[in-house]
């Protein structure tokens, strides 16, 4: 076994020299290029592996992952749009795209919404520094090791026992008798583990719209506030069209983290009792079940329906530059 291990690290060592070595040499070349040539020469060289690279793992592996999508689990039949189709009338897979588009509207729109009060409220604060950053902390932390804090916060013990689950306690205290198993409660649990996705990005969308609240020019407001403007009128007249590029790009950006949502499924619930969504139904099909064709067409599927979200950012983006 020590063998086979050495063996393989040996290998993977002498790859990574080679490809190392490889680059010294083509980057030596690049700087001895000499004449017209120099410039374009000393280019391709530098963009060269970046590009090679880039080819190799995503644009290679994306073109096999639609022609998979077109085929039976061993590649072996073409069926055309029939995975597709499964997708689409499976009774199942419903429930996976239906779980999936109630988190692109739910999620997103509560951390945007949350952000943009905290970015309100903390900015009146004499510390706002040290708040943003104990708000901004969940976003250090990665989805999988929310999930398992959270996991603790939802851990369900018979009320015999003492409690270590938070939601469990609480619902003691206020004189409930007997906890639900939180997890288990459909469709309420999938609201729990969409509070895990509010908790780590509110920080992002904190911070992203206070820093577009400040960056609206003092005149405006106080032009604002000589006609009378106050509170809700000012915050919804002047605040809210001010920063709507930012609002719209903030949001954008969680709802294409959310229909990349892998982790808090596959570590709080492996996508059982009712909460599977897109991505997760994605490895479970082509990993867990070894049907390359309908996990590859899910793929598919989840790609085309972020692209539109990242081109709407882009845009966004642009637009913004513009103006500046």
């Amino acid at each position: 076994m020590w063998a086979d291990a050495l063996t393989k690290f040996g290998n993977a060592a002498g790859a990574i020299l080679v490809f190392v070595a490889v680059l010294v040499v083509i980057f030596y070349a690049a700087g001895r290029a000499t004449g017209r040539l120099a410039k374009p020469l000393a280019g391709v060289i530098f963009l060269g592996p970046a590009l090679v690279l880039l080819a190799v793992g995503l644009v290679i592996p994306a073109i096999r992952t639609v022609y998979l999508s077109f085929y039976n689990d061993g590649a072996t039949k073409f069926l055309g749009f029939g995975n597709y189709t499964w997708a689409f009338t499976n009774s199942d897979e419903q429930q996976v795209l239906l779980n999936t588009l109630v988190w692109i509207v739910v999620a997103p729109l509560v951390t945007t919404a949350l952000g943009l009060m905290l970015a309100l409220l903390v900015d009146r604060l004499k510390w706002q520094a040290l708040y943003k950053s104990l708000i901004f902390l969940p976003m250090a932390i990665s989805f999988v090791g929310a999930s398992i804090i959270w996991k603790f916060v939802y851990d369900y013990r018979d009320p015999s026992q003492p409690q270590i689950g938070l939601l469990s306690q609480i619902w003691l205290w206020v004189g409930g008798s007997n906890p639900p198993n939180w997890m288990l409660s459909h469709p309420l649990n999938n609201f729990l583990l969409m509070a895990i996705m509010v908790w780590v990005q509110t920080g992002f969308a904190m911070v992203v719209l206070s820093a577009a609240i400040k960056a609206i020019p003092d005149e405006i407001t106080e032009a604002a506030v000589l006609d009378g403007a106050r509170g809700f009128g000012l915050f919804r007249h002047i605040t809210i069209p001010m920063i709507r590029n930012t609002l719209v790009v903030v949001l954008t950006t969680v709802m294409i983290t959310t229909l990349k949502l892998f982790d808090i499924i596959r570590t709080m619930t492996g996508g059982n009792f009712g909460t599977q969504v897109l991505a997760n139904e994605m490895y479970s099909q082509s990993f867990v079940q070894f049907s390359r064709g309908r996990g590859s067409a899910l793929a598919v599927i989840l790609f085309i329906a972020v692209l539109p979200l990242v081109g709407y950012n882009i845009v966004q983006l642009r637009r913004e530059r513009a103006h500046r």
